[in-house]
């Protein structure tokens, strides 16, 4: 694919070098919305690869709080949407803490289909605030 991407930048001309950069994915995008967004507590951040786990189901909790708390609110405002992750973390710690792996990944599997369930809903109220 990259190599065809470069042949087509060279047969064509009028074609900027830099059209290649749009394809490439960046981990280091800014959001478009609530930019000054809480971040993650550092021991999320720094979690091992074979704890990565323990991070995605902080980050579905985290997830599912939001999207419950626009959708009871009916506001999309950056603080109801991007909180602290305070509410998320103690979640995670009291309930979650010393659970197995498999109790972990069965529980983001229902933090997933709660956040999705609610989704439609949290995005329209977000869109018309012009906040999605």
């Amino acid at each position: 694919m990259r190599a065809a991407l470069i042949a087509l930048l060279i047969a064509v001309p009028g074609l900027p070098a830099t059209a290649e950069s749009n394809f490439v994915p960046s981990i280091e995008s800014e959001p478009d919305v609530c930019i000054e967004r809480p971040a993650e507590p550092d021991w999320m951040k720094n979690i091992g690869v074979r704890e990565a786990y323990k991070r995605v189901l902080a980050q579905d909790i985290y997830r599912a709080q939001n999207l419950e708390r626009i959708v009871e609110t009916g506001s999309c405002a950056c603080d109801i949407r991007f909180p602290s992750w305070d509410a998320a973390e103690t979640v995670f710690l009291e309930r979650f803490a010393a659970a197995e792996r498999w109790e972990m990944l069965e529980a983001s599997d229902t933090y997933n289909r709660r956040a999705n369930a609610l989704r439609p809903e949290a995005m329209a109220i977000c869109e018309a605030e012009g906040n999605w």
